[in-house]
């Protein structure tokens, strides 16, 4: 599609999202984008200039969610399904989470009335699950003193009680290669739709003969917690490296912990739960691109859109963003003997596999479950939260045009899996940080026993 096609849609998408909205006692911070499959967009802020440079910074208005409130919903039969439609539609509602027995839907402030009402004359119940959700993004960090207590106390900025901006997880990794320069090393592999590094780690011991795993982070930008416990799993590995067993130190290690990294700075700026990229900043609510719906295997198919202001925007093309471009790129040329791919998201707690595609699975779905069971079962047994084990079309819904399908269809993974990381729910996307060192913990517990699966393989 040529730039000014999508500028004309983009422009379109916001006038039509004005005119839906028009009346809203709140203004332009209420405003929706409506799409064709049901979803509701978020604006990420008043319509912006157009930067000479993409990688310039964005002119940013923060978003507030004052008294909005997040709402759990059984899904579990015809009426109720329609009821959360009826929602989406009439109450501007989005779908945080959802599986095939309860939704979790956020409610903006000014529509809580109308949507009690509704949910009420249906005979519906619900379940607040966070109260005000501006209060929760307030009081998810840690105020700013107590974090500063802890920087620098080890050579970088990095801890795991706070929430790190870009630029403190880029140093990080930097300091670690610097300081195990026999283990640790770092490059970009690309640049992000605004020109930000895509910047990965290396640590391997330097045995040709090892197996490789990928391990990326914050590929939708509003999962906090998802950097966080990559971050986590790292420090983990380098700093304790002569520490971990012969299994995990004859793997090399790849790790990208920010995939999404405009998104992720636009969080900590602008719109905490800003999801895609920032392809097209100008568009509004239907700027950007869901980059785990724009790889290439199955691209297009189930649970994405093809309509740019719907939050599962697959994208023009398959790999059209140069986030998941770089990804497949490098995967694709480097010498690696790939193994694994670990994908981290939020939340719910699942340890999925392939396939995402559709409701099916591979020939070797029971290996693939048993390092899953293995994993869930220690967590639970060292005091961790609960997970559950499947494959992700069947344990949530279809999404094509995911990374671990990709990472299984086309780079032949074997051990392919996405960890929607804690929690259940209560807290949703914005997980307080108290919680990020129990949930790097988990992770880690799994990332172990794919590392000895791996290790078995002949």
């Amino acid at each position: 599609m040529k730039t000014w096609d999508l500028f004309v849609l983009g422009v379109l998408g916001v006038i039509i999202t004005v005119l839906l909205d028009c009346g809203d006692p709140v203004g332009a911070l209420s405003t929706v984008g409506r799409t064709s499959d049901g979803l509701v967009v978020d604006p990420a802020a008043p319509a912006e200039a157009i930067p000479e440079d993409a990688a310039k910074e964005e002119q940013i208005v923060p978003v507030k969610y004052n008294g909005a409130q997040l709402w759990r919903i059984d899904y579990d039969d015809q009426k109720k399904k329609n009821a959360v439609a009826d929602l989406q539609n009439k109450y501007d509602a989005s779908m945080w989470n959802y599986n095939i027995t309860y939704v979790d839907v956020f409610i903006k402030g000014p529509k809580l009335a109308g949507a009690r009402k509704l949910l009420s004359k249906a005979r519906i119940p619900f379940e607040v699950i966070i109260e005000d959700v501006q209060k929760a993004i307030d009081t998810e960090n840690p105020p700013k003193d107590a974090v500063d207590l802890w920087e620098n106390r080890d050579g970088h900025r990095m801890t795991w009680t706070a929430y790190h901006r870009l630029k403190d997880i880029h140093e990080w990794m930097d300091y670690l290669a610097k300081t195990y320069p026999d283990i640790c090393s770092t490059q970009s592999i690309g640049k992000s739709f605004q020109g930000r590094d895509l910047k990965v780690l290396r640590i391997s011991n330097g045995n040709p003969s090892n197996a490789a795993v990928w391990i990326d982070g914050g590929i939708h930008a509003r999962e906090w917690i998802s950097p966080a416990t990559v971050t986590y799993v790292v420090n983990q590995l380098a700093e304790e490296w002569d520490d971990q067993p012969e299994y995990i130190r004859n793997i090399d290690w790849y790790v990208l912990p920010v995939q999404n990294p405009d998104g992720y700075e636009y969080t900590h700026q602008g719109d905490r739960l800003w999801r895609k990229n920032r392809r097209g900043s100008l568009y509004g609510p239907c700027a950007g691109v869901d980059l785990n719906r724009n790889y290439g295997y199955k691209w297009g198919g189930q649970g994405s859109s093809k309509q740019p202001c719907s939050e599962i925007y697959a994208g023009s093309g398959p790999f059209s963003e140069p986030e998941t471009k770089a990804v497949s790129t490098f995967m694709q040329n480097s010498a690696a003997n790939w193994k694994g791919f670990l994908t981290f998201h939020s939340y719910g707690q699942y340890i999925l596999y392939p396939w995402g595609y559709d409701r099916v699975v591979p020939p070797d779905h029971q290996d693939l479950k048993a390092v899953g069971d293995e994993a869930a079962q220690k967590m639970l047994q060292t005091g961790g939260a609960s997970y559950t084990v499947g494959p992700s079309g069947n344990t949530l819904y279809p999404a094509a045009g995911g990374a671990d399908d990709w990472a299984r269809g086309e780079m032949k993974i074997k051990y392919s899996y996405t960890v929607e990381l804690r929690d259940s729910g209560r807290h949703g996307f914005v997980l307080p940080a108290s919680q990020i060192q129990p949930t790097g913990e988990e992770a880690f517990l799994f990332v172990d026993a794919v590392g000895r699966a791996i290790s078995k393989l002949k």
